[in-house]
């Protein structure tokens, strides 16, 4: 771990102790990590609302209770507010570290301040711990009397459902609000605000509708990474305000993560942190292969051995191991079965209002064939983040395999709705397929099958539903066609390892597809 130098202290990361002339000097673990993060960050000034976020988790504390960590940090190192030799505070704005700084990674663990090197290698200060995002006031085309509130509330309606996204960190509407008129190009909102990411947009009256305009940008170049519009009658502009708000939630997961891969992708092995291999573990996991998914598995692990309290890189060892177990690829079911659970709990104790530690638990039951405990877990992921669209497809997959192909399609509707380029789409598409076939729906349910089984990353077991639809429309021709395409991929396929991976709890969904799987000619 690293090792900071600066006005006779040290400060050792990985014994968390700051050490000065006489050994350690005390400082509790809130003000310890307090002067990390403004060290990392020493070539910008730090939000309130980032330290806030960083250090006490984004829990409400008051400017008392920050005042208290910033005065015990420079008592800590001699310094005080009036000579701000090692932090400055800017006012308005938050605080910088600007004490000359020496940085080395040491070849042992120091026990007393080393001496000083012949000579400093400086390093370029590690991107934040997980990423930022600020969204900035919506701009108003036209009249600004008109609409400036309507525009004001699209920004604030997405920075309440953004904070429900754990992973990443979100700018107070306080701090961003300042920003109205800030050019993505002019580096305001990674400088002043410390934010990894912008959302900005423009809202404009065209007669009698509305157009709302958006993009996501990366504030380290100014590039935007998507950018959408919708429109809407005068009179329908709330309902417009709520769709676009869960919309763009949801779009944004998929491509600040999607960014985030790209860019560990261009970055040496060795130079990831934890942050970007868990974005590129997800990256190769969606390609749905075994290739991809031991990719991804390793991947997991080498960032949970770099930051082994970071959640979701154990949130994401259990979804590949879920993926290891559902798709057969396990040597030991059982095994991996027990571990995709015991990584997902692992996950819920380091962060348990993290959705995504919600959604791989309730995944983790499916493979115990437990699938009311399950939707109990995925119903929390989807409390906690209501533009969850992952979470309300599972959701929707344990209903259709319990039967209730009702519930099943709404959800299912309203996932490929909120997401439609989601990396779990086909599955999304083959759920919806599977409900159909239970309501009898058998030409809808070729339709959505056939759809499934052909998209990318579709796994053998697509296939066979596309089968059984088939059979039971009794287009034989076909069936056989897809049980075929099916043992290509496996060619040992049974109907026994067909329900090992659908665990039907309905006995009529059950016999429905026995019957279908039979006539297609799978034993």
């Amino acid at each position: 771990m690293t090792q900071y130098r600066f006005d006779g202290f040290v400060l050792d990361e990985a014994r968390r102790e700051l050490l000065g002339h006489d050994g350690a000097v005390a400082l509790e673990p809130r003000a310890f990590d307090t002067l990390v993060l403004l060290i990392e960050n020493r070539n910008r000034v730090v939000s309130k609302d980032e330290l806030i976020g960083e250090v006490w988790g984004g829990r409400i504390v008051s400017d008392a209770a920050l005042a208290s960590q910033i005065k015990a940090v420079r008592r800590a190192v001699g310094d005080d507010g009036k000579a701000q030799r090692v932090i400055k505070t800017v006012h308005g704005h938050g605080f910088r570290f600007v004490a000359a700084l020496e940085v080395e990674v040491p070849q042992q663990p120091a026990t007393a301040a080393p001496k000083a090197p012949e000579t400093a290698a400086p390093v370029a200060p590690p991107p934040p711990r997980r990423p930022s995002i600020a969204v900035l006031p919506f701009q108003v085309i036209g009249d600004p009397d008109d609409h400036t509130a309507l525009a004001d509330a699209f920004a604030h309606d997405l920075i309440v459902e953004l904070s429900r996204l754990r992973y990443i960190f979100v700018i107070a509407r306080a701090s961003s609000f300042q920003l109205r008129d800030a050019d993505p190009q002019s580096g305001d909102v990674s400088r002043r605000l410390g934010a990894r990411y912008g959302v900005s947009g423009s809202l404009e009256r065209m007669g009698s509708r509305v157009s709302v305009v958006w993009q996501l940008w990366d504030t380290a170049d100014g590039r935007v990474v998507w950018a959408e519009r919708w429109q809407a009658p005068l009179d329908r502009v709330h309902e417009l305000r709520a769709d676009t708000t869960a919309k763009i939630v949801a779009a944004l997961s998929l491509r600040i993560s999607a960014n985030a891969a790209e860019r560990a992708r261009l970055t040496p092995p060795e130079n990831l942190d934890a942050w970007e291999r868990y974005h590129l573990g997800l990256h190769h996991l969606f390609r749905f292969n075994r290739a991809g998914i031991d990719q991804g598995w390793a991947l997991f692990q080498e960032a949970i051995a770099q930051d082994p309290g970071f959640a979701r890189a154990h949130a994401g060892l259990s979804l590949a191991q879920f993926m290891r177990g559902f798709l057969g690829y396990a040597d030991n079911p059982e095994a991996q079965r027990d571990a995709t659970r015991r990584s997902a709990e692992r996950s819920l104790e380091l962060d348990p209002l993290d959705p995504f530690a919600h959604f791989v638990f309730g995944r983790s039951m499916f493979l115990y064939g437990d699938l009311d405990g399950g939707k109990v877990w995925l119903d929390r992921a989807v409390e906690l983040s209501p533009n969850y669209a992952k979470a309300i497809y599972s959701r929707g997959w344990f209903d259709a395999v319990s039967g209730n192909c009702a519930a099943s399609l709404a959800r299912v509707d309203e996932a490929m709705a909120l997401s439609p380029l989601d990396p779990f789409s086909y599955a999304f598409i083959g759920t919806r397929a599977l409900a159909h076939m239970g309501d009898g729906n058998y030409p809808e349910a070729i339709l959505w099958a056939e759809r499934a089984a052909r998209a990318p990353g579709a796994h053998e077991m697509i296939s066979l539903i596309a089968a059984a639809c088939h059979a039971l429309n009794d287009d034989l021709t076909a069936s056989h066609r897809w049980i075929e395409i099916a043992r290509t991929r496996n060619p040992a396929l049974t109907q026994a390892q067909f329900y090992k991976s659908f665990p039907f709890r309905d006995e009529k969904m059950r016999q429905l597809i026995s019957i279908g799987l039979a006539r297609a000619g799978l034993p």
